[in-house]
């Protein structure tokens, strides 16, 4: 049996110990930002809050759906939502994907796209305060969707802009894989992805320059699949 002056002293030398693994409020142990669940299903687009501070922000994607989706956010350009800031894609049934951005101050919208297609599902987010980041500055201001089946490319209706910033995405149906190719009026190219079959790959490209430019889909062994695209 421990004397009491003993004891004492056992007790007094384990208090600092007791009191290292306390609970606190995390300090510098919490991440940095905020995060914020986006529910995505087929015919919906919950968003765990929408009233934001600026800054870093993570919104945490959850596939309550049935089909592969991808989560978008939009910010305002000209009266429209079609500024896209950032983005995450091939988000499977089920499975979770961060998408991270950092938003200044302004009005937003968060869209869910179930089967990566289309508008998506908007829900708006409004965002306060300031941020040290730039939002949208990785982003661009459109998406141009394309397709192939090996024969055709389908999906690029009308011309560009000098100056915009379009993500060229390119969907392969064929039986091989595919090479998108984008080439500026003066041949040079300027950004390319390699694509595999079943699967949907993108690249950003800022159209610098007027002119014609093309948008070229080639594999091994078939032909080039050519399309202009008039920049004006």
């Amino acid at each position: 049996m421990l004397s009491r002056s003993y004891a004492a002293l056992f007790l007094g030398a384990l208090s600092p110990l007791v009191v290292s693994c306390g609970g606190g409020d995390g300090g510098s142990d919490s991440p940095a930002g905020a995060t914020v669940a986006v529910a995505a299903g087929e015919d919906t687009c919950d968003v765990e809050r929408t009233e934001l501070e600026a800054g870093a922000i993570t919104f945490a994607v959850t596939n309550e759906g049935s089909s592969t989706t991808e989560v978008y956010v939009y910010g305002e350009d000209g009266g429209a939502y079609t500024k896209v800031v950032a983005e995450v894609e091939n988000i499977g049934p089920g499975t979770s994907r961060d998408l991270e951005t950092d938003l200044a101050a302004g009005s937003y919208e968060i869209a869910c796209k179930p089967g990566q297609t289309g508008d998506g599902i908007r829900t708006p987010i409004t965002v306060s305060g300031e941020s040290t980041g730039e939002a949208g500055e990785s982003g661009y201001d459109r998406e141009i969707e394309l397709s192939t089946d090996g024969a055709t490319v389908t999906g690029l209706d009308g011309g560009a802009e000098t100056g915009e910033r379009i993500e060229f995405t390119l969907t392969n149906g064929a039986d091989g894989a595919r090479t998108l190719e984008l080439k500026k009026p003066d041949g040079s190219v300027a950004g390319e992805v390699e694509v595999e079959p079943a699967a949907t790959g993108e690249v950003v490209i800022d159209l610098d320059v007027p002119g014609t430019w093309q948008v070229v889909v080639e594999g091994d062994g078939v032909d080039d699949l050519v399309t202009d695209l008039p920049v004006s």
